[in-house]
């Protein structure tokens, strides 16, 4: 653990930190991929979707972990795709056993009825974007909510521990 020099310790002080808080953050690399524009995108392959396969995504979202201790999280989110948009939003999962709100008619998750916690919105191919929030213990999902791309499995598991 790394110490604070005075100063920077009796500011942490001031403000009521702990010199273990003022330095905790956790990092998560996430990608957001895709095998190109001219794949046929798959659906049916929601959170929670029966007889899920994942294996058979044509785009998808990878962390560099699956879970961190509560607090602030950093995620450093990079969209690999050589043409297409993605975006990554924090989700949390009341109840784990329950899907997300699907509106059909839109191809999307209902983020007005689902617990977003944060995004890094709609990030071209190649580029890169930085979402830092403070997360309680318990199971979210990172997901793409670009039309279609939920469906086709762009989302990934994530829990914050104690």
């Amino acid at each position: 653990m790394a110490l604070l020099g005075s100063a920077a310790f009796a500011a942490a002080m001031a403000l009521g930190l702990s010199s273990t808080a003022a330095s905790a953050t956790t990092a998560v690399d996430v990608r957001l991929w895709d095998q190109g524009a001219g794949m046929v995108m798959r659906t049916g392959m929601t959170y929670q979707a029966p007889g899920l396969d994942l294996s058979k995504a044509t785009q998808g979202v990878r962390a560099s972990r699956s879970s961190a201790p509560a607090g602030v999280i950093s995620f450093k989110v990079t969209n690999t795709s050589k043409d297409t948009v993605h975006e990554m939003i924090v989700m949390h999962l009341k109840d784990p056993a329950q899907p997300l709100p699907y509106v059909v008619s839109d191809a999307k998750v209902d983020e007005s009825k689902a617990d977003d916690r944060g995004e890094v919105p709609d990030l071209a191919p190649g580029k890169s974007g930085t979402l830092t929030v403070t997360l309680e213990p318990g199971k979210y999902l990172l997901i793409c909510n670009q039309p279609k791309h939920f469906a086709a499995g762009m989302w990934a598991s994530f829990e914050v521990t104690r």
